[in-house]
């Protein structure tokens, strides 16, 4: 039983790091092509070197890319009309889907310690120092971005 226990709380402290940096991943991905436009190199002919930093614009003619799936099915039924419906037909066929959840959460009035967490940010790769650090900010995201801290949350594991 305290094998299991442990299991849970690994995977509830996993959760509730992901959170924060998850939508941190989020922002820099948002940001990342907005910083990318702003840079104009028109006045070095798309191509810069600086004493730190290079930078360089190419373009590709995509003008000959490959096609779509479904662009190919519908060329397909076209060209064989009775084996192109029949292919339509299991494209457009309802499959049903299972789905298995763990669905997981904190015993009301029990919380996670410190130490759950930074074994988890230890098992990431973090020396225990960087993990203590980082602990700290990731909690202070943590709370900022929770709504309620009891809910029930799950995972697909199948």
């Amino acid at each position: 039983m305290e094998n299991i226990e442990r299991q849970i709380i690994e995977i509830i402290a996993t959760d509730r790091i992901y959170i924060p940096i998850s939508s941190m991943k989020g922002k820099l991905e948002r940001q990342k092509p907005k910083l990318a436009k702003a840079v104009e190199l028109s006045d070095y002919k798309n191509n810069f070197v600086g004493e730190r930093v290079y930078a360089r614009v190419e373009t590709d003619d995509i003008t000959q890319k490959a096609r779509t799936m479904s662009e190919a099915v519908n060329e397909f039924a076209e060209k064989y009309s009775r084996p192109g419906k029949i292919l339509k037909g299991l494209i457009e066929e309802k499959r049903q889907a299972k789905e298995s959840n763990l669905y997981f959460g904190m015993n009301q009035g029990c919380r996670l310690t410190a130490n759950d967490y930074l074994s988890v940010m230890e098992g990431l790769g973090f020396s225990g120092e960087h993990a203590e650090t980082l602990y700290q900010e990731l909690m202070k995201v943590s709370r900022d971005l929770s709504k309620k801290r009891d809910e029930e949350r799950s995972i697909l594991i199948g």
